[in-house]
């Protein structure tokens, strides 16, 4: 349009353009004179889900302020019957983070390859999380985090106490893109979202509790314990991570038949090759929850995440004696994310698989499963198992639950639960019960150190009695010798001596540290000075040494602020006030890490609204 000597124009690019930098030029030529050309300046095209042409439409307000807008969100670790929440920064609209994010694409080995291919291929957002997903992770390029699932971190950060993407992704570029030392699942997950965020995808992180990792394909993960009922290792690499974390992108998925748009699973966290790289993903939802495992990308693998069984075996030098249990209901529990609008949980596992033990969730899994053992079927022990119906009559039932809240540094107390029952001999008199038991800490990957605490027990049972043992696991036998993570098992093995049938009972629960306060009693406001306070008890029975407290906050805080605090004794209670100029208005999320040398994680946070400067 013209109006008064000036000239509007409208720009409009295609939706299947090349995500990436431009440059914008004006040609202008009259008559015979040469054309004169002027920059008009660069911008950055980014997919647009709000766009009904884009690939990433996503129809719905509310879930792109959510998906796409907030900067901030929770991590869900723990065990399935202790679900913790971690705040996390994802600061995609930090200053730098965009170009950072090109950075990432660039420095892909598809980019390095053939530059212009790659480049070409950046309007197809399945091409784009797939090198994604390779590059968050370092084991095939020079990504940006580097794993490590040990439990030595002194060459770097410990993965518990990252609170955020932005510092992740600045010390990767900053050091000419050398991967950053270390992250997990959730760490890998996390700084995805920010990425595909930035980039215009709608994101959310997601947790799976009690994760298989299902190397050869046969939906069967294979446990062994010996009759000290401690966990045995294995040459195999099945695992089974007590959570893990992944990420969903929203999309189309052109290259499937119709039916599997919408959430798609994207993993960077380096488990095995996917084309050749450490990728996996995506992976239609839909397709997972159906059994439609053939269908592009890894959906087998992430199906079996979700649904493997889990057989349990005794083991005596070398030699299994017996299954201790066929687990068809153990696997992929409680998955989550948080709720749209909320800092609440939110309960997806109903996206991925039908009710446990109902017919359309044994259909789905026996469908996969011939899709993937039919070239194997005589040797499969899990179709054998399948068929083997349920395993031998016990006469009782074991159960363990936890009588007080676990808290690190303090006694554990354990409550077994015994119930005589009638079997199938109709065996009317008591039966003796040896019970060994055993704790030890577990890794997130699922494999254990050496046994902390042994405890054997002799009971005697009659038909319909029932009783409750208490078990003391005291601080002395576990101190010094838990992982960060905190995480124990109690596995016991009850063996009827009458019979020398074996039961087993199992206990997985990690420990509580010490609660965060982080409190605001003022109005915030950007450019005013904002103060924050922050408590912390010592409720351990030994003092935390060498405490710092670290802050950080998209739009509240620059970069982060760290302070040494020294050592907080036990039962003392720490108070500490800090002073901030927030940057940005909205509601923001305030994020504080207290580190020590002997809890690596204690957090908390504070959703803040923020006004605009002079607004009342």
């Amino acid at each position: 349009t013209i109006a008064s000597n000036t000239l509007h124009i409208s720009l409009f690019t295609p939706a299947n353009a090349v995500i990436g930098h431009y440059t914008l030029k004006t040609e202008i030529s009259q008559g015979q004179a040469p054309s004169v050309t002027y920059p008009l300046g660069r911008f950055i095209l980014l997919f647009n889900p709000w766009s009904a042409e884009d690939d990433v439409y996503l129809p719905s307000e509310i879930l792109l302020q959510e998906y796409i807008m907030r900067d901030y969100g929770f991590v869900y670790k723990g065990h399935e019957n202790s679900i913790t929440s971690r705040p996390w920064n994802y600061g995609q609209f930090e200053e730098d983070i965009v170009n950072i994010c090109f950075e990432i694409l660039d420095k892909s080995l598809y980019f390095l390859k053939n530059p212009g291919k790659d480049c070409s291929q950046r309007r197809d957002v399945v091409y784009v999380c797939r090198v994604v997903s390779a590059m968050i992770n370092s084991n095939d390029d020079r990504g940006v985090l580097q794993g490590n699932w040990g439990e030595d971190y002194t060459q770097g950060t410990s993965p518990l106490e990252w609170t955020g993407s932005v510092a992740i992704l600045r010390q990767w570029s900053s050091r000419g893109g050398q991967p950053v030392k270390y992250g997990q699942c959730w760490v890998f997950a996390s700084v995805m979202c920010t990425v595909m965020r930035c980039l215009g995808v709608p994101t959310r992180v997601v947790s799976n509790f009690h994760s298989a990792h299902n190397t050869d394909g046969n939906l069967t993960i294979d446990t062994y314990y010996n009759r000290n009922a401690e966990i045995l290792p294995t040459e195999k690499q099945d695992k089974i991570w007590n959570f893990h974390v992944w990420n969903e992108c929203w999309m189309i998925r052109k290259d499937l038949p119709p039916g599997y748009n919408g959430w798609q699973v994207l993993d960077p966290t380096p488990q095995q090759t996917s084309s050749g790289l450490f990728c996996c993903g995506p992976a239609s939802v839909k397709a997972i929850k159906e059994g439609d495992i053939h269908l592009a990308y890894d959906t087998s693998f992430v199906y079996a995440e979700v649904n493997a069984d889990e057989v349990v075996w005794l083991s005596e030098d070398g030699q299994v004696q017996e299954i201790l249990a066929h687990n068809t209901r153990s696997i992929g529990k409680e998955i989550s994310t948080k709720t749209v609008g909320s800092d609440k949980r939110q309960d997806i596992t109903g996206s991925y698989k039908y009710p446990e033990g109902s017919p359309e969730e044994r259909s789905v899994f026996m469908k996969a499963s011939r899709k993937l053992l039919e070239p194997r079927r005589a040797s499969s022990p899990l179709l054998h198992l399948l068929g083997s119906g349920d395993l031998k009559d016990q006469p009782v039932q074991l159960q363990l639950w936890l009588a007080r809240t676990p808290m690190w540094g303090q006694d554990l107390l354990l409550m077994l639960h015994v119930r005589r029952v009638p079997d199938r001999a109709h065996t009317q008199s008591p039966i003796g019960l040896m019970v060994r038991f055993c704790a030890q800490p577990l890794l997130h990957g699922g494999s254990a150190r050496e046994p902390l605490w042994r405890h054997v027990v002799h009971l005697n049972m009659d038909l319909g009695k029932e009783m409750q043992w208490p078990l003391l696991l005291p601080y002395s036998d576990y101190r010094n010798k838990l992982t960060d993570e905190k995480l124990i098992r109690v596995s016991g093995i009850a063996e009827v001596e009458e019979t020398g049938q074996s039961i087993l009972v199992l206990k997985d629960f990690s420990l509580e540290p010490p609660r965060l306060s982080v409190e605001v009693f003022e109005r915030a406001e950007v450019g005013h000075a904002l103060n924050i306070y922050i408590t912390l008890t010592n409720t351990l029975m030994v003092a935390l040494s060498n405490c710092t407290v670290v802050l950080e906050g998209s739009g509240l805080i620059s970069g982060q602020i760290a302070e040494d605090l020294g050592t907080l004794m036990a039962g003392n209670t720490l108070r500490i006030q800090l002073e901030l100029y927030p940057i940005k208005a909205g509601l923001r999320q305030l994020q504080v890490l207290i580190r020590s040398n002997e809890v690596k994680e204690i957090k908390g946070y504070k959703d803040i609204l923020v006004a605009e400067a002079g607004v009342p």
